[in-house]
């Protein structure tokens, strides 16, 4: 079984994640601590027939989300149907107001989206929450991939798995088709923010440049720079559960 010889590797890859600093950070008691990012050497195997059952179902979801969003912001059909009562709306600390009537680049409002899947004893998926202010997590199973390939050539010789390798590609292609004429970019409010390791990863990867911002700023920026694209790569999509190695095959 081949990932018995990835399990033979643990040390390996959990000392390379360590020699290049693939880690978190989190606040506790004031105080900022980084740690480690966790490492399970056996996969999680999804099968091909089941991810693409989930994948048909996640995208057709992240549309719904997208067009909630414009109906939020434009004609409000989904209040005046009575379906989502409008305290719901107005009340929410993401509601902003000064986004009403604005429409982002290519009609796209939520670029990039976390969907926090877990599998239940019944073997269905449920959602647990949708995450799309900001989501992160992207990089971890892109390094842990690779870093388990170059312990263990072997296992991915043998075994038929999907490829995430090209996911800077798609999303460089997928940030330059919302850009307006100006830079692509990938912002970071600097070292002490939880998803550092992502931000600088990422822009390594897509080749584009990486600087500290303002916070207020990144935070309106980095939306509309770190997308998900709708492309066939199963894998390289399928980074929303957050577990380091998750196999399709």
């Amino acid at each position: 079984m081949q990932e018995m010889d990835l399990y033979r590797h643990t040390d390996t890859v959990n000392e390379l994640l360590a020699r290049y600093g693939v880690k978190f950070g989190i606040y506790k008691n004031n105080e900022f601590k980084e740690q480690l990012f966790p490492f399970d050497a056996i996969p999680r195997v999804i099968e091909a027939d089941e991810f693409e059952y989930l994948e048909k179902g996640l995208k057709q979801r992240v549309m719904a989300l997208n067009l909630f969003i414009r109906d939020v912001y434009s004609e409000k059909k989904i209040i005046r149907d009575k379906i989502v009562p409008e305290e719901f709306i107005y009340a929410s600390s993401g509601y902003l107001a000064q986004c009403e009537g604005v429409m982002p680049p290519k009609g796209v409002y939520a670029h990039i989206a976390g969907i926090d899947l877990v599998q239940g004893k019944d073997k269905e998926w449920y959602i647990l929450e949708d995450n799309l202010r900001v989501p992160s997590g992207a990089s971890y199973p892109m390094i842990a991939r690779e870093l388990c390939r170059r312990s263990s050539p072997t296992t991915f010789q043998k075994t038929h798995i999907e490829d995430n390798r090209n996911y800077a590609e798609l999303l460089r292609k997928t940030m330059d088709y919302v850009n307006t004429g100006g830079h692509t970019v990938i912002l970071t409010p600097g070292r002490y923010n939880s998803a550092y390791f992502e931000h600088s990863y990422l822009a390594e990867k897509t080749g584009r440049i990486w600087s500290p911002a303002a916070s207020f700023w990144w935070k309106m920026t980095i939306c509309i720079l770190l997308i998900i694209p709708g492309a066939r790569n199963r894998s390289a999509r399928y980074t929303a559960v957050f577990q380091m190695n998750i196999w399709t095959r």
